[in-house]
């Protein structure tokens, strides 16, 4: 997993019509809030996309631009998409998964997928990176919200 503090390495992602979205793209402009679901069928993991949506305006006036993470193919992450008409991107990896390009690996006998969130500044930094193989511990919703906060000091979390 990415460590705060860290700078990110330069991630290259596909949105769900198969253009790529580089971090880097961001740089200078916007804050990026990467959050990694463990499955789209997950019910846990998809409540707490349903809360950043409910935050969307919140998130979108500190300048933090969301992204959805999901380790399924595009088509698929596509059609989650348009069921739910969510109004963030939705990146899959181009190579192998989003999650293992951050070191999100498969635990409990590979079976089952890690999740979190990582959010990384304007300027490219790690300012906030939480893990978990449980769903219902992967989205941490205190931490985020002090993160981002912390935009305006120049303060880690």
């Amino acid at each position: 997993m990415l460590k705060i503090g860290s700078t990110v390495p330069d991630l290259e992602l596909q949105d769900t019509d198969g253009r790529a979205v580089k971090l880097a793209d961001f740089h200078g402009s916007e804050h990026v809030l990467l959050y990694f679901m463990r499955s789209t069928t997950c019910p846990v993991c998809n409540g707490h996309v349903k809360d950043l949506v409910s935050r969307k305006d919140e998130l979108a006036a500190r300048k933090v631009r969301v992204l959805v993470a999901v380790p399924g193919d595009r088509a698929a992450a596509a059609a989650w998409k348009a069921k739910r008409e969510l109004p963030y991107l939705v990146v899959t990896g181009r190579s192998g998964t989003p999650h293992e390009v951050v070191g999100l690996t498969r635990k409990v006998f590979g079976a089952m997928q890690q999740s979190g969130s990582v959010l990384i500044d304007s300027h490219g930094t790690v300012r906030h990176a939480h893990s978990a193989t449980m769903p219902v511990a992967s989205y941490d919703k205190k931490g985020i919200a002090e993160a981002i906060r912390s935009l305006d000091t120049g303060h880690t979390t």
